[in-house]
């Protein structure tokens, strides 16, 4: 088993598409070319904050950006020729069941921009729907088997939102979905999908309260000689207080290497600058201090692992 990555990964994601039309820019496509031109911009605001937070000290060979084709092309290329990490969403947004954006067609378009990683999002229930989830899992054993063959790495944001049985039996309450049953739920997926063939060299996590889940998770993600196999965790676009414990949580565990949190980075910064509260110069700084931010709680958790005698 050659797959994996377990180097530290500290990914600023910015590929949102039909929430962030919708949620930050209230849009309906088809957009108008202006339309188009300021998601664009608001997208190229996110990059130049990404920029400063480098500047600023966050490490270059552990820092990356993820965005979109439709509307961060210019940003990928930019990225590449600047050497940065990239990764590059190959999933149609906005549906429930996973299908590539660009179809049978996916392949050509990551190699035009030749990402450090294709990354995909799957809703996987593995008590959901038996059909769509074998729907699913041929789709992303293409994926995974074209980025072995071409030697790119694959990310994986895995997502298990609750069936409707499930909340039921939980009186809808979600919170305790996410503490009871989201972590053994998500293990299951990791094994359904891994004997299904697909082979992610780092699987997106959703954010977990408790260590003892946060190590199942990497228990999972590297069974049967997956070693080098790891996770980073996703931001949900929770409030700040919940990314925090979440990153302090699973920095302390070996195979969580990193995170992805995107709307709680920029969210806040990029409507301020459309309603002109915040300069753009200012909105960037404020993207680079969230990113900053995330990357002094995760390194201080990754110390205190490694000498647990340095308080965190």
């Amino acid at each position: 088993m050659t797959s994996g990555d377990d180097q530290a990964l500290y990914l600023l994601p910015f590929d949102h598409r039909h929430s962030y039309l919708t949620g930050m820019f209230h849009f309906k496509p088809p957009l108008t070319t202006q339309q188009h031109a300021d998601v664009c911009d608001s997208k190229q605001l996110i990059y130049e904050g990404f920029q400063l937070a480098l500047e600023a000290g966050v490490p270059r060979d552990a820092a990356g950006i993820l965005v979109d084709e439709e509307f961060g092309s210019a940003i990928l290329r930019d990225a590449h020729q600047r050497g940065f990490i990239t990764a590059l969403s190959t999933e149609s947004s906005g549906s429930e069941e996973f299908r590539f954006e660009y179809g049978d067609d996916f392949a050509r378009h990551i190699e035009v921009f030749d990402p450090t990683f294709a990354k995909v999002l799957v809703r996987y229930n593995p008590e959901g729907d038996h059909a769509m989830n074998l729907r699913q899992a041929q789709r992303l054993k293409q994926l995974s088997d074209v980025c072995q063959a071409n030697e790119r790495r694959f990310m994986f944001e895995l997502l298990v939102p609750a069936t409707e049985q499930q909340l039921a039996g939980l009186k809808g309450d979600r919170a305790a979905y996410d503490l009871t049953m989201r972590p053994k739920l998500m293990v299951e997926a990791i094994h359904a999908l891994q004997d299904a063939g697909i082979e992610p060299d780092v699987w997106k996590i959703e954010g977990l309260a408790e260590r003892d889940d946060c190590v199942g998770i990497v228990d999972a993600v590297r069974r049967g000689g997956r070693s080098t196999v790891s996770c980073i965790v996703l931001g949900r676009g929770a409030d700040e207080a919940s990314v925090r414990s979440w990153l302090a949580t699973a920095a302390g565990v070996p195979g969580f290497i990193g995170f992805a949190v995107g709307r709680t980075s920029f969210w806040d910064a990029v409507a301020a600058y459309r309603t002109g509260t915040l300069t753009r110069v200012a909105a960037a700084a404020q993207i680079a201090g969230r990113l900053r931010e995330w990357v002094d709680i995760f390194e201080r958790g990754r110390m205190a692992r490694a000498m647990p005698g340095v308080a965190s």
